[in-house]
């Protein structure tokens, strides 16, 4: 797996907000103890500015990053969304600090059980891929990942639910691209880039306007020197920027959810100031077995 740079119909540029994360009552960048048991839900980072690519100026990019420090060699299993959580963007348009509008994911992994003839026998693999990977999911991709996106107006549990569909086709239900596994599985990295375009869906809006979304693995973009902060803010400010004196997070990478919304869709009225937040949320308790045996 390999690092790839984040990217929409933008770059960070204009009006940037930085959002307060809340995954399942706790902090982010694993600041809370409770965090270590639960690193998919883990929040990083915020990040929303409008749109300044060409023919996109009346857009706004959010995106929310979760499960921080992963690292390019993250296999088998590299690194899924939890499918027991709730991913959610959540917008203010009229200043009192609560969501007027949701956008709220879900996630699925399906497993194709892919079996290979190994010595006279049909064996089921434990890997996410049996061969090379192009096109949205592929035969040899051996867990599907999928989601859903509602747009929730009001609150995020009582208000009106829309489910998003794509422009074209109408699917409510979104593959997202299996990270970057390597040059073997891909190609190259400029096919991995190609691979992973495939996965982004124009989205229907309503009357506002169409939409477009990607989620998937990026490269981390913050900068921090994580670790010697850690110790002891053990800083090197004037040393070279070699062997992470600067940035721990140069190597690694994030799982990515990024909606360019048109400005329609977000403001109210005339009020061209919004904020936004993400969260991710996990029920407070779990049935496991409904009907447990007896004599246990």
């Amino acid at each position: 797996m390999k690092r790839n740079n984040l990217w929409l119909s933008a770059t960070i540029s204009g009006l940037v907000l930085a959002g307060a994360f809340a995954p399942a009552q706790a902090s982010s960048h694993r600041e809370a103890p409770f965090l270590t048991k639960a690193p998919k839900v883990d929040g990083t980072d915020f990040y929303m500015f409008r749109s300044y690519a060409a023919g996109r100026e009346g857009f706004v990019t959010m995106i929310a990053n979760f499960q921080p420090f992963q690292d390019p060699q993250g296999g088998p299993n590299f690194y899924q969304f939890d499918e027991n959580a709730l991913y959610e963007i959540h917008v203010d348009n009229n200043g009192d600090a609560k969501e007027d509008i949701t956008f709220q994911m879900r996630f699925k992994n399906t497993s194709k059980g892919i079996a290979l003839p190994i010595g006279g026998k049909s064996i089921r693999i434990p890997l996410i891929n049996s061969s090379t990977i192009s096109g949205v999911n592929p035969a040899s991709l051996n867990v599907r990942e999928t989601y859903t996106i509602d747009m929730v107006k009001g609150d995020r549990r009582s208000g009106t639910r829309t489910r998003l569909a794509a422009v074209t086709g109408g699917a409510t239900e979104f593959d997202k691209p299996v990270d970057n596994i390597g040059d073997k599985t891909f190609g190259s990295a400029t096919a991995y880039e190609t691979y992973a375009n495939l996965h982004m869906y124009d989205l229907n809006m309503g009357t506002c306007g169409n939409g477009r979304v990607f989620v998937g693995q990026r490269k981390e973009p913050f900068y921090i020197a994580v670790g010697k902060i850690f110790d002891l803010f053990n800083l090197n400010p004037l040393g070279p920027e070699v062997g992470g004196n600067k940035n721990d997070l140069e190597g690694k990478n994030v799982s990515s959810i990024a909606i360019e919304v048109p400005i329609a869709c977000l403001t109210n009225g005339t009020e061209p100031v919004i904020g936004a937040y993400a969260t991710a949320s996990l029920r407070q308790g779990r049935l496991l077995n409904p009907a447990p045996k007896t004599g246990i």
